[in-house]
């Protein structure tokens, strides 16, 4: 026998299963267009559904025009988060003596980047995270002398993406 909370329950779920299909891709798009970075719209408008799922399940409706403004505001969070964390680069690299990060440092990201992940790990792990060659032979599950091995090739690697910027690896 089917209980009212139950059936409340299975209300609930197919109004915002509705709520769901109908906005989704428009609140994706309106946060998509004012973040210009589609992996952060689409973060940003899953926590605007938790969010809508939280308050449906508290009693409260949620419509169209609730969506927008919780994604509105998210996006200003975002925002003053990107901004605190571009700060807080900036006070690091003055910390350091070190200038933001320039065009070469970009090149090298960008090489880095065009690797396959095994040499860019190696290379992460000695370089970035500053790890002796027996470290980095326990995080690649390996010994220390295939590390300076798989390191030499890593570096081979590097060198010719970082030359020849139009090319792959």
């Amino acid at each position: 026998m089917e209980t009212l909370k139950t059936r409340s329950d299975r209300d609930r779920a197919a109004r915002f299963t509705a709520l769901y299909v109908r906005d989704h891709p428009r609140v994706c798009a309106f946060v998509h267009r004012r973040s210009g970075d589609l992996g952060a719209a689409e973060e940003l408008t899953a926590e605007v559904f938790r969010t809508a799922w939280e308050r449906m399940t508290a009693g409260q409706d949620v419509g169209t025009g609730w969506l927008f403004v919780t994604a509105r505001n998210l996006l200003s969070n975002h925002y003053r988060s990107v901004a605190r964390l571009t700060e807080l680069h900036h006070t690091i690299a003055d910390a350091l003596g070190r200038a933001p990060a320039s065009g070469q440092d970009n090149a090298v990201l960008d090489a880095l980047d065009r690797l396959p992940a095994a040499h860019r790990e190696v290379l992460l792990l000695s370089y970035w995270d500053g790890l002796s060659a027996a470290e980095a032979g326990e995080v690649l599950g390996c010994g220390a002398s295939a590390v300076w091995v798989r390191l030499h090739r890593a570096r081979k690697a590097f060198r010719h993406v970082y030359d020849r910027p139009e090319e792959s690896v």
